[in-house]
């Protein structure tokens, strides 16, 4: 049993899912020239958890993560108005000489 001030282990199948995808637009491969990395995350992720699951799939040292809430827009579909999910995007700044290459599978 883990007690609440004893953090609990993460495990690989976890780390998948903190880290679920490349965030790849014009904005965040702009952030690649300053270390940047942009992924989509669950939105109960914190950033430590996501820092470890980062530095731990992709063999690099992370410098910072930061952490923003994009709120679902209201649109139309098949004429309806309906209501796009909320995403979490991580914005994970990179340790001098590290690097990700987003084009290769993990």
């Amino acid at each position: 049993m883990i007690k609440k001030s004893e953090k609990a282990p993460l495990v690989t199948e976890s780390m998948y899912e903190i880290v679920r995808a490349p965030v790849i637009t014009e904005k965040a491969t702009m952030g690649s020239a300053h270390g940047q990395v942009t992924f989509r995350v669950p939105l109960e992720a914190t950033k430590p958890q996501i820092k470890a699951a980062v530095e731990a799939l992709f063999k690099v040292k992370v410098k910072a993560v930061n952490t923003l809430i994009a709120k679902g827009k209201t649109k139309m579909f098949r004429g309806r108005p309906g209501q796009r999910s909320d995403v979490k995007k991580a914005i994970v700044t990179l340790k001098e000489g590290s690097t990700i290459d987003i084009g290769a599978g993990v």
